[in-house]
């Protein structure tokens, strides 16, 4: 028993528990059993962490975050103009609170360059090293082949129609993305 505010009263496992027990599950047990979206949504969570958690262990090996390497890849695709801070949180796979320390740490690593506006000084412009381009290089390969991996069981079409379905569930909500810079 725990102690809380000076009652006791018993862990509430039996709740936990019904979480981990499987969707399909839930309604042979009498219990009402997760609407459909709701099982649509625990999917695609469950197979976006198993599928990221791989990815990251690849860039961890080259001592990058996904985040970083989320942004270094848009820096890639935005050069050589660059871009500033708010332009790479919109485009962000993942919200990061904190895009500004983020991008401290890859401009500690010589990843990335900032460089103030002169025509409008409120805007800093961050572009991708010729470091930064060179890491992307070598994690091209690497990341195309365990996206192979990942994949090798779905048939293209599958895969296409996979797409499809997700580019729709995001056009029905595009949540905004603006981040702080500050």
């Amino acid at each position: 028993m725990e102690r809380q505010n000076g009652a006791n009263f018993r862990l509430d496992i039996i709740r936990c528990n019904e979480y981990r027990t499987p969707m399909s599950n839930a309604s042979r047990s009498g219990k009402p059993s997760a609407s459909l979206e709701g099982h649509a949504f625990v999917s695609l969570q469950k197979a976006a962490d198993g599928l990221g958690q791989q990815v990251e262990q690849l860039l961890k090996a080259n001592d990058l975050t996904a985040a970083q390497y989320n942004a270094l890849r848009i820096l890639r695709g935005s050069e050589p103009e660059g871009l500033a801070c708010s332009s790479i949180a919109e485009r962000m796979i993942s919200h990061d609170p904190d895009m500004t320390r983020l991008l401290d740490r890859m401009e500690k690593r010589s990843l990335i360059t900032r460089e103030r506006q002169k025509d409008d000084r409120r805007v800093v412009k961050t572009r991708i090293t010729a470091q930064g381009l060179d890491l992307l290089k070598t994690l091209d390969q690497p990341v195309h082949e365990l996206h192979k991996r990942q994949f090798a069981h779905v048939p293209g079409a599958r895969l296409k129609l996979l797409i499809e379905l997700l580019d729709q569930v995001l056009e029905k909500d595009p949540s905004a993305r603006a981040k702080s810079c500050s």
